[in-house]
């Protein structure tokens, strides 16, 4: 990242820059479903973030335990300030992962939740390359002071390094360039996907219209719903208390009674963690598939307390009575209403009162009455790495059976879809 930006690109390697952007014909971030963007640090200036376009930007925000690239607020207001989707880094120094990952967490306290974290696992000035357990320690570390998984940063010729305990959690973004020729953005660079990434990292020489020097360019395998999922982490996910009557808790599940408490099953989740984190005994929550309490699936859902009809994933209780439903990022209301099939939108109460003003986190109420679908089916979170086939077989259930992917194509699927079954 920051290391590969050191050099400064002698005056044939600039000339050869505007040729070769002009034979490209730069074009800006695509509206297509995967991201574009760049990734900064204290080699760039404070308002780089401003200058060029970009669909998200990744700023370097520490290093090691005691430095902080002074640039970096700049640099992050303003990607918020044009639209952009925003991540946040920290450069492995290989000391204490703890205090390493408590070093990053004390500068960026208030953007949890609002911007991905990232690990940048790099050779250069970090004395603990080549030891995994030092990255799966940094991730843990984060994981529970701030209930979101980073996604881990490293070279594809490192990709080894990595424990499947971190793929298991945490998305990759790797870095691997085809050559270092001076390009704009690429939809579909050398390998892309070839390791089931969430980000490719495929140049060092990018060049933008609004920038003269060379860029990080990057592109996410996915759309800003589920860049913000990764931001969000599966603490936000998840409701902090039992749902109250007919409610869509931030799992985008349903319960139509109250007294009992159900939550969908995020990956690395136990049910003693569970039952740590909701209340009850591990022996209290059932409804796992397996019947085998060690062996629970994300996606599925696990209950604690009376019978209720209880759905995951935009599926409804069968029967009548009032809807609250809990703004996720991306939503508006008319896809609110078409996803629940309530009409009509004059029948929704908003907090702020205009229906094309609402915020994640708001619980938006349909004030007619709604008539419940009948109850059914199960969700999965596709997870780094997932195929349809691999779903399938893990769930004993045929690939004709899942439903949900955005793509309509069973061989192209992203982390955070909510799968049906």
């Amino acid at each position: 990242m920051d290391i590969k930006n050191k050099s400064k690109p002698s005056l044939g390697m600039r000339i050869l820059a505007i040729i070769v952007a002009v034979l490209l014909g730069v074009s800006p971030a695509t509206a297509v479903a995967d991201m574009q963007g760049i990734d900064v640090s204290s080699w760039q200036p404070s308002n780089i973030t401003r200058l060029v376009d970009a669909d998200l930007a990744v700023v370097k925000v520490t290093q090691a335990a005691g430095y902080v690239n002074p640039s970096w607020r700049a640099q992050a207001q303003g990607a918020v300030d044009t639209g952009k989707a925003l991540g946040l880094y920290h450069y492995a120094g290989g000391y204490n992962a703890t205090a390493e990952a408590d070093w990053f967490l004390a500068q960026i306290g208030d953007y949890v939740g609002r911007a991905v974290l990232v690990l940048d696992w790099e050779s250069n000035q970090n004395s603990a390359w080549g030891n995994g357990g030092w990255v799966l320690q940094f991730v843990q570390r984060i994981h529970d002071r701030t209930r979101v998984w980073p996604l881990v940063y490293v070279q594809a010729s490192a990709i080894g390094q990595i424990p499947q305990q971190v793929w298991d959690k945490c998305g990759l973004w790797v870095a691997q360039y085809a050559n270092m020729l001076p390009t704009g953005y690429q939809s579909n660079p050398w390998n892309y996907g070839a390791y089931g990434e969430a980000m490719r990292q495929y140049t060092s020489t990018g060049r933008l219209p609004g920038y003269s020097g060379n860029l990080d360019l990057n592109v996410f395998r996915g759309e800003r719903w589920q860049w913000d999922a990764y931001a969000q982490g599966d603490g936000a996910k998840r409701p902090s208390a039992p749902l109250p009557e007919t409610t869509t808790g931030a799992t985008g599940q349903q319960t139509a009674n109250t007294g009992r408490q159900c939550v969908v099953v995020q990956p690395g989740d136990s049910l003693s963690a569970i039952a740590a984190r909701y209340g009850g005994t591990w022996g209290e929550w059932t409804g796992y598939a397996s019947g085998n309490p060690g062996l629970i699936y994300a996606g599925e859902t696990v209950c604690r307390g009376t019978t209720q009809q209880t759905v995951t994933g935009g599926q409804r209780p069968s029967g009548t009575g009032s809807l609250q439903v809990t703004v996720q990022s991306g939503d508006t209301m008319s896809g609110i209403a078409a996803r629940y099939d309530a009409w009509p939108l004059s029948s929704w109460s908003v907090p702020s009162g205009n229906l094309n003003l609402i915020y994640p986190g708001q619980v938006v109420t349909y004030t007619g009455a709604y008539q419940y679908q009948s109850a059914g089916g199960r969700a999965y979170i596709v997870r780094m790495g997932d195929t349809l086939s691999g779903i399938a077989q893990r769930l004993g259930v045929s690939m004709s059976q899942i439903t949900g992917y955005r793509s309509g194509n069973p061989s192209l699927i992203y982390p955070g879809e909510v799968l049906r079954y």
